[in-house]
């Protein structure tokens, strides 16, 4: 039975990205199936966690039966951890979660970055600039990721499925501190930290390797 992986691509991003391409290339060499949608869709202006969930939940229930893997980028991490939670299709059991540099503190880090003036300028205006790398232009994101976001908490979510998580230690845009906090207490959680900033382009083959190992045991 092949074994299928779905790789979430990070906020402002797109399937295109360079950790996308390097996942699907290595998953592929290793015989694993794996898929990346495009979280963007229909329209980066109308992004929400919830939307990206129930098209995380679709996309699983298409797959032929079988163990699915999920594995997500800062916000495609959070993505992956809540569909994880949500999931209930037992012809496509959540084998395994791998998350990068997990975003799991949004709501928190995006406050004390605007704080409090210009996310009401945001909910006021239902726009914020948003530089989309995928695009490569500006794009305006409507005040509903905000709001709709405040209804997650990583936090208060605990799975039993083994979950492999990579985080730099020099990553300004998740802090791994909090990272830390997250995957303390959790058993089923495996904490790697790379001398790696966010991206961690240059701990990519060391990832992989830990990835592969993790997916395919007995390989």
């Amino acid at each position: 039975m092949s074994l299928h992986a779905i790789y979430l691509h990070g906020f402002a991003s797109s399937p295109r990205s360079s950790k996308a391409t390097w996942f699907v290339q290595r998953a592929r060499e290793a015989s694993i199936i794996a898929t990346v949608p495009d979280l963007n869709l229909p329209e980066f202006e109308t992004l929400t966690i919830s939307r990206m969930i129930r098209q995380v939940a679709q996309l699983v229930a298409a797959l032929p039966p079988g163990p699915v893997v999920l594995a997500g980028s800062s916000l495609g991490a959070v993505v992956a951890l809540h569909a994880a939670a949500a999931h209930g299709d037992r012809a496509h059991p959540i084998d395994r979660l791998v998350f990068l540099a997990p975003a799991f503190d949004l709501v928190s880090s995006l406050e004390a970055q605007f704080g409090p003036a210009a996310l009401e300028d945001w909910r006021r205006t239902d726009a914020l600039p948003v530089f989309h790398y995928g695009d490569q232009r500006t794009r305006q994101l409507r005040w509903a990721f905000f709001d709709d976001a405040r209804g997650y908490d990583a936090f208060g979510v605990h799975l039993s499925v083994p979950t492999l998580v990579y985080q730099g230690a020099r990553d300004e845009a998740v802090d791994v501190r909090m990272v830390e906090r997250w995957a303390s207490g959790r058993p089923s959680v495996a904490l790697r930290v790379l001398d790696e900033d966010h991206q961690m382009l240059g701990g990519l083959d060391q990832m992989w390797a830990g990835i592969r190992e993790f997916l395919l045991p007995a390989a």
